[in-house]
């Protein structure tokens, strides 16, 4: 029996009866360790040391605060080797992906320290004579934080550290899929002398421990990554109590290849869009909306590359791609091959539950042609390494294609035209956009989010963040 990883409540760990068990996706037969499963109480017991903490923490020095996210970036950063393959291990990213989001993890630590530093209040000259303005921003009190399973700590990251350096207390309930990276990330927080109940970690169910955390009235935000469907749940259960919300939702990117693509530039384009990350990420461009008079030899080029991708053990050297995370994914993703078949899409190449020499949830990449815009696999976010190749008959054809959908997070296009990249700026209905690279990959220090059913609420990262974390206060005064 393994140690179990307690919950972080109020400065102390709290072992429960019923851990759950934490299995590699890629050997089903490693077991990371076993994880404390928060009950109603222990949700309680959170919020109440919350609402005690944050109006120490809400007040203390910059200079402290700058110095707590500074020490958990640099450790993080310091351990990126470390928690990187346990962060491979239990997702099932390469081990490369791991090593990198966990230091990319400690640049958010220390890009909102270097923030801590540049709350700078306004002033402003009243319409009556003798009374002088200011203007500040004071946070916003308890921040509940619920981060998904494809980036356990880099998602996670991004809220709790801008939550902290404005000053909030943090409630953090990740996905209790992958448990072993928030606990690491828990136990560097934990030894910062934060005041006790700054920061809370709870483990456990969605449908349990979220769903009593969104609909508590003792929190003052929440910010949510994860499904349109449970993100509309958190929008309705956060709006009863008139508390703040900010939503990362679903996505159906599409990459553009236009009739000047480079199109070695186009597929590696698509080939890290699409696949990277076993192509578990929001920003993923599934959709590939290909001029007519390239079609053809662009659809070789990344068939030919997909040929070339070695799917293995996460932790293996010479690996490009590991296993989905777990086998509902895969099941779903299997079942996303079966249904696009039906449609009538034609499966070039991949799609195949792959048997290795360790137990795990493998798969083959999958690219699928001769579709269009309305069938299911180019209307529902897959998350998968699942492409669908669309075929245009000339640019505004394409952006047509590319703009019709519900969601509207990332966009992109490769063309050597800076005329149709400049129009292709203005006109692609997303929050981000991209040209010549892939729609996956963002930087920390601008903002985040998207349109449509994509996102909802203040944008996140870089200064952005600010407007989610804090609320702005007014003081008149009679000089």
């Amino acid at each position: 029996m393994a140690e179990q990883k307690a919950l972080y409540i109020d400065g102390n760990w709290v072992t429960t009866p019923n851990p759950v068990v934490n299995t590699n996706p890629s050997d089903i037969n490693d077991v990371i360790g076993e994880y404390a499963q928060a009950s109603s109480g222990h949700v309680d017991d959170a919020l109440a040391a919350a609402n005690r903490a944050v109006g120490e923490w809400g007040v203390s020095p910059m200079e402290t605060r700058y110095q707590v996210l500074m020490a958990i970036g640099n450790e993080l950063i310091e351990r990126s080797a470390e928690l990187g393959e346990l962060l491979a291990r239990e997702e099932g990213k390469t081990r490369a992906e791991g090593v990198g989001e966990v230091y990319r993890s400690g640049q958010f630590f220390h890009y909102f320290a270097a923030e801590v530093h540049r709350q700078i209040d306004d002033r402003a000259d009243s319409v009556r004579p003798g009374v002088e303005i200011e203007t500040r921003r004071e946070p916003v009190g308890v921040v509940a934080i619920i981060s998904p399973w494809n980036f356990p700590m880099a998602t996670a990251v991004w809220k709790i550290a801008p939550a902290l350096a404005f000053g909030n207390a943090v409630i953090f309930k990740p996905a209790n899929l992958v448990p072993a990276s928030a606990w690491a990330l828990t136990e560097i927080i934990s030894r910062q002398g934060l005041p006790d109940g700054t920061f809370n970690l709870l483990i456990g169910g969605g449908g349990t421990v979220g769903d009593q955390i969104i609909h508590s009235d003792q929190i003052h935000a929440v910010s949510f990554t994860g499904s349109l469907p449970v993100g509309k749940q958190v929008a309705a259960a956060t709006a009863a109590n008139l508390v703040k919300c900010q939503l990362e939702m679903g996505s159906k990117n599409a990459l553009i290849v236009a009739a000047d693509a480079d199109l070695d530039v186009a597929v590696n384009a698509a080939l890290v869009g699409a696949y990277s990350g076993t192509g578990q990420k929001c920003t993923a461009s599934s959709r590939l909306i290909v001029d007519d008079s390239v079609h053809d030899a662009f659809v070789e080029k990344l068939r030919a590359k997909l040929a070339a991708v070695t799917v293995g053990h996460a932790l293996e050297k010479g690996v490009d791609m590991g296993p989905v995370a777990s086998e509902v994914q895969l099941n779903e993703n299997l079942a996303w091959i079966k249904r696009g078949v039906k449609e009538g899409a034609t499966l070039l190449c991949g799609g195949e539950r792959l048997d290795m020499p360790t137990p795990g949830y493998y798969m083959s990449p999958a690219l699928f042609v001769d579709t269009d815009n309305d069938m299911a696999i180019n209307r529902e976010e897959l998350f998968a390494p699942i492409a669908c190749v669309i075929r245009a008959k000339e640019y505004e054809h394409a952006l047509s294609i590319l703009n019709d959908t519900n969601f509207g997070l990332t966009a992109g296009i490769v063309t050597q035209s800076l005329a149709t990249a400049s129009d292709f700026k203005k006109r692609a209905v997303s929050g981000c956009v991209m040209v010549n690279l892939p729609t996956a990959g963002t930087d920390y220090h601008v903002p985040f989010g998207g349109r449509k059913d994509s996102s909802f609420g203040p944008r996140e990262q870089g200064q952005a963040a600010r407007e989610f974390y804090t609320t702005v206060k007014t003081t008149y005064i009679q000089a």
